[in-house]
């Protein structure tokens, strides 16, 4: 299987990495599920929704997580938390070349509550940590759920985002926005235009995501590799400067587009001449048309 979008968590991991390389930590057979749900007569799953481990690509020592979209969405609860966390302060214990983080969630799994939302704060401090000791973290977003909530805060918290033009990244989904603001505000049915607002061209432009690629499982190793050289190159930790120009890249961001209501105007405002045939174009002819006009993106 190549696409990456159809394939599960395990089947991600297994196309990302040299062939017999993985290592799972808390495989599972050890059974170690979420002690909330089963309180609350929930399904519980073996791994409770995330796969982590280490391994290798082209030699490289690689620690890597999985979420599985199709248990409750990808959410994080308690012991889903807890295992993003340990593998991240395993990476930093053993030296990882790289850390790799295939996202694919709508974020802290409701049923779990404060645990939830605790789990998902640790493991944005796990990830700066895991960067500041000199390590690069890489987030993949490219599932069908996309990547929203909190985890969302997590996938820009890395060194760099790879994204598929089908996946979405964002803080909140479209149907949170619609049940916040109105239909008049956000209508979560107009497919198209969640995908504007969304979806991973309009990332890429706007500079949140660092590469976009083909929905296939090698296009989206190969991206997060390079992403991984680029940051150790540049240095993985987030400074004062860095979150400095975070901030006024954000302000400018605020006060350019502030005012506009759908992308397409965005699009436009960035110089692309007839931003209606973005959705349209294969991917190697929108990144060539997207790297003349996208905001530069910060790491």
């Amino acid at each position: 299987m190549s696409s990456y979008q159809e394939a599960t968590a395990r089947q991600r991991i297994a196309g990302m990495l040299d062939a017999g390389s993985f290592e799972e930590f808390l495989p599972p057979q050890m059974r170690i599920t979420s002690p909330h749900l089963s309180q609350l007569d929930a399904p519980v799953s073996f791994d409770d929704g995330v796969t982590v481990g280490r391994g290798a690509v082209n030699g490289r020592k690689v620690f890597i997580a999985a979420q599985e979209g199709a248990f409750m969405g990808g959410a994080v609860g308690e012991v889903h938390g807890a295992k993003l966390v340990g593998m991240l302060r395993r990476a930093v214990d053993e030296r990882a070349d790289a850390v790799l983080l295939l996202l694919e969630t709508g974020g802290v799994r409701l049923h779990e509550a404060n645990a939830g939302l605790i789990a998902v704060s640790e493991v944005m401090r796990a990830v700066l940590d895991t960067r500041a000791a000199g390590i690069p973290v890489i987030a993949l977003v490219g599932g069908a759920n996309g990547c929203f909530g909190g985890m969302g805060i997590v996938a820009r918290c890395t060194n760099g985002i790879v994204i598929s033009e089908e996946s979405r990244l964002a803080m909140s989904g479209p149907e949170v926005i619609e049940t916040a603001g109105g239909v008049e505000e956000f209508d979560a049915r107009d497919r198209a235009l969640v995908w504007r607002v969304t979806g991973g061209k309009h990332r890429y432009l706007i500079g949140d995501a660092q590469a976009i690629v083909a929905d296939d499982i090698h296009a989206f190793r190969d991206a997060a590799l390079t992403l991984a050289d680029a940051a150790r190159g540049h240095g993985t930790g987030l400074t004062l400067e860095a979150l400095e120009a975070e901030q006024q890249m954000l302000g400018k961001r605020l006060e350019r587009f502030g005012d506009l209501e759908d992308p397409l105007e965005i699009w436009e405002a960035l110089g692309v001449a007839d931003p209606h045939v973005v959705p349209l174009l294969e991917i190697d002819a929108f990144r060539e048309l997207a790297d003349g006009h996208r905001e530069g993106a910060a790491s």
